[in-house]
């Protein structure tokens, strides 16, 4: 039967998933600032919410305060980062052993950048 005729299955997501392996940091879980550990990244982010791997269990309704680097300047220098307070949703098992899989939904986001690199203008041709 062709494709076509069938349709697609329908998306239960709001907003469409981005697969991005972003550079991710967990600051503080039910108010509790965390120690800094694990190197973590997102496996896929959407406007609305993150889904990435953590060695820590987080229970679903728990809030927690993350920070992902979304631009990486080499210099350090106009790189953006987002804060965003977010609770969890869902806790899925994983492949890698003491890992979880952790789905959280944003609640409030700001984002900080970096002082943008000196503008330098470009030579007229004359």
């Amino acid at each position: 039967m062709p494709t076509h005729a069938v349709g697609r299955a329908r998306e239960r997501r709001e907003y469409p998933r981005a697969r991005l392996a972003l550079p991710l940091r967990i600051e503080r879980v039910a108010g509790q600032r965390t120690a800094r550990g694990a190197h973590l990244r997102t496996q896929n982010i959407s406007s609305s919410g993150v889904y990435y791997l953590s060695p820590q269990r987080i229970d679903p309704g728990t809030p927690i305060e993350i920070e992902i680097l979304l631009v990486d300047r080499p210099s350090g220098r106009g790189s953006v980062r987002m804060r965003t307070e977010a609770h969890v949703v869902r806790v899925d098992a994983t492949e890698k052993p003491g890992w979880h899989g952790l789905a959280a939904i944003f609640d409030d986001i700001t984002f900080r950048r970096d002082d943008a690199a000196p503008f330098r203008s470009m030579p007229s041709k004359g």
